[in-house]
């Protein structure tokens, strides 16, 4: 059964009035139509670093509530994501890999994302630093054989002793290596990007900042053609100008994400991230004993608004918001654009880009 919508249809470069026409689970037709009213419609959101939300988390390896963190952002218009793990004990993380895999075989999540334990203690930030270590290929090996193509992603520091070596067998096995939560040098950061890192994690955040004398991971990852560079689009992680100029350093290799924890959606209070305490307070959530950043509360129709806020044009928001995380992933040819023949997701906005409503595979939710 075929259906019409109509609005003002973001595509690459442009924004047009026109119909999207979906048949089942499919976008058929993308077309100009003169009479196509205020509403704006975008590429279903794909969010590549999420730890929950809606007072749920995917951190705990329990799968009811995994779906139900994941169903809490696929209202705020994210069709495509990742369930992002914090650092872990390898037991939990396990049998979260277990426990989800009939979450990706159902399409409910599109994978796994291990934000660590493979990270620097010294930019460590919101991690707990008691489950920090060395990577270590026996431990990626199980866990790599258990997730049979679950496990999308694995946040590293490649400053540490046997990560370039984790780089390359992740990179063999196509899985995503990201570099992040890093005290490496520019020259450590690049050797990792050789490696095969394609992904620099929430850039800006949780690395040595960068000196014009020692540019460091923030330089190198802007820098490297091969990688996509998350950012969270807060005015907390980043400000708007540091935004603006990233996304216009990376021309088609900025990605929005939410780095959301279960907090998101809900009143501030006190939560908890990895085994830590974390104070959300206005809507800013810290760690209790130091005050880190500890995550946001965001949804990624909110981090979209704030891009265009910032400055950016409505399609590069919508390219950083779905188009380009979506090639991370290796998914450019099933979702992330407003194209016949991908998967019939998309997010219909409000003049003022709030989201109406969402369609997944051509059935609205």
């Amino acid at each position: 059964m075929t259906e019409k919508i109509f609005g003002r249809v973001v595509r690459p470069g442009a924004v047009v009035p026109g119909v999207v026409e979906v048949d089942g689970p499919t976008i058929l037709t993308v077309a100009e139509h003169a009479d196509a009213g205020d509403d704006v419609i975008i590429p279903g959101f794909v969010d590549l670093h999420c730890h929950g939300g809606g007072g749920h988390t995917f951190t705990r390896g329990d799968a009811g509530d995994a779906a139900k963190a994941a169903a809490f952002h696929l209202r705020h218009g994210t069709t495509t994501m990742l369930a992002s793990l914090v650092s872990s004990p390898y037991e939990l993380m396990r049998d979260a890999t277990a426990a989800y895999l009939p979450l990706v075989s159902r399409g409910v999540i599109a994978g796994i994302h291990f934000e660590g334990p493979y990270l620097s203690a010294a930019r460590c930030g919101a991690q707990n630093p008691e489950f920090l270590r060395d990577p270590s290929l026996e431990e990626l090996g199980a866990l790599v054989a258990l997730a049979a193509g679950a496990i999308r992603m694995v946040t590293i520091a490649p400053e540490l002793p046997g990560a370039l070596d984790a780089i390359r067998y992740l990179a063999a096995h196509d899985v995503v290596a990201a570099l992040g939560h890093t005290d490496a040098t520019y020259e450590q950061t690049l050797a990792g990007v050789a490696a095969g890192a394609t992904v620099g994690t929430h850039v800006f955040n949780g690395m040595r900042p960068p000196h014009h004398r020692e540019p460091g991971p923030v330089v190198a990852l802007l820098d490297s053609p091969e990688i996509v560079c998350e950012f969270v689009a807060d005015g907390i992680h980043l400000h708007d100008g540091m935004l603006r100029f990233a996304a216009r350093a990376t021309p088609h290799r900025a990605a929005l994400v939410t780095d959301a924890m279960d907090a998101a959606g809900m009143p501030d209070g006190t939560f908890e991230l990895g085994g830590q305490e974390v104070t959300v307070a206005d809507g800013v959530a810290r760690l209790a004993r130091d005050g880190s950043i500890a995550g946001s509360t965001l949804t990624m129709d909110a981090t979209f608004r704030r891009a265009v806020d910032a400055g950016i044009d409505l399609p590069t928001a919508a390219a950083m918001a779905a188009t380009t995380p979506a090639r991370a992933l290796g998914l450019a040819d099933e979702v992330g654009a407003l194209e016949a023949g991908l998967r019939a997701d998309l997010v219909v906005l409000s003049a003022d880009l709030r989201v109406k409503r969402v369609m997944r595979a051509g059935e609205w939710i």
